[in-house]
């Protein structure tokens, strides 16, 4: 099986008029990845992905406007969810799991209630649901550290990890991982237009509105949902209320872990995946 790191960067154009680059590995039914704020192609853990692919074909992708991809960044989810289902309709996929992590959860609600048709399964990774009362915004402290001109490695390890030795030490793995494996045909950096729009998205999501939650109820596909147990960016108490509120959910919190959790514990949260996807 290709790794993840060595994985070819393809390009499909779709109907809407935009070239989606995507990479895609391993064999069988497909789960598609979407990905965090600000990420790109490059920003999956190739350890995550390579171990989440032995049982299915994982395919990782630039929504619009997105690092590789053409187009302008959308400013609201619903949009970028219905870009999305044109990235899957342009691979001629029919039925799909989605494992969205953080904004891509987001983003994987959203599929789910637009097309139904198209989601059999749903791992909702660091998520809140839509107008939860708290989550207009991020602290000032977690969007001073990912979202402004320039970041550093440690402000990304502080929000994405625990600040415990074992966290810490696992994040630097990660990092390592992440922006050292792959090391030709890098993905294009995603642009500061990008990091405006998916925070308009992001800051919409969270006005408060708590008879919108009832949209929930309309996701009856079975629901994964995992985070951290220290996740300073989504904390953990808005896991407990979305996989209260959906009809078909279980939920996970993964110890000394932060916002990238599934970057820390990457070999159980994909058996777990694995687990639950073959349910």
């Amino acid at each position: 099986m290709t790794s993840y790191v060595t994985a070819e960067t393809r390009t499909v154009p779709a109907g809407n008029g935009v070239d989606y680059a995507y990479r895609s590995v391993g064999e069988g039914t497909p789960l598609v990845l979407l990905q965090h704020f600000r990420g790109n192609l490059d920003n999956w853990d190739p350890a995550l992905v390579d171990a989440l692919a032995p049982a299915r074909r994982v395919i990782t992708f630039d929504n619009t406007g997105v690092g590789a991809t053409t187009g302008r960044t959308p400013n609201t989810v619903a949009a970028m969810a219905d870009d999305a289902v044109e990235f899957i309709d342009a691979l001629g996929l029919e039925r799909v799991d989605l494992l969205g992590f953080s904004l891509g959860s987001f983003v994987a609600q959203e599929i789910a209630l637009h097309r139904p048709d198209l989601v059999n399964r749903i791992v909702l990774a660091s998520s809140a649901p839509r107008g939860a009362s708290g989550m207009h915004g991020w602290h000032p402290d977690v969007i001073g550290a990912v979202g402004g001109r320039e970041t550093s490695a440690e402000q990304y390890l502080g929000v994405f990890f625990a600040g415990t030795p074992t966290s810490l030490t696992a994040g630097q793995e990660a990092a390592g991982r992440i922006f050292g494996g792959r090391t030709e045909n890098r993905d294009t950096a995603t642009n500061w237009q990008t990091r405006q729009a998916q925070y308009d998205a992001v800051t919409q999501w969270g006005i408060p509105d708590h008879a919108g939650l009832q949209r929930l109820q309309a996701i009856t596909q079975p629901v994964f949902v995992a985070n951290g147990d220290s996740d300073p960016m989504i904390p953990p108490r808005y896991s407990h209320l979305l996989a209260g509120l959906l009809p078909d959910a279980r939920i996970k919190i993964y110890p000394d872990a932060a916002h990238g959790f599934l970057f820390q514990h990457h070999k159980e949260f994909a058996a777990d995946v694995a687990e639950f996807l073959a349910a």
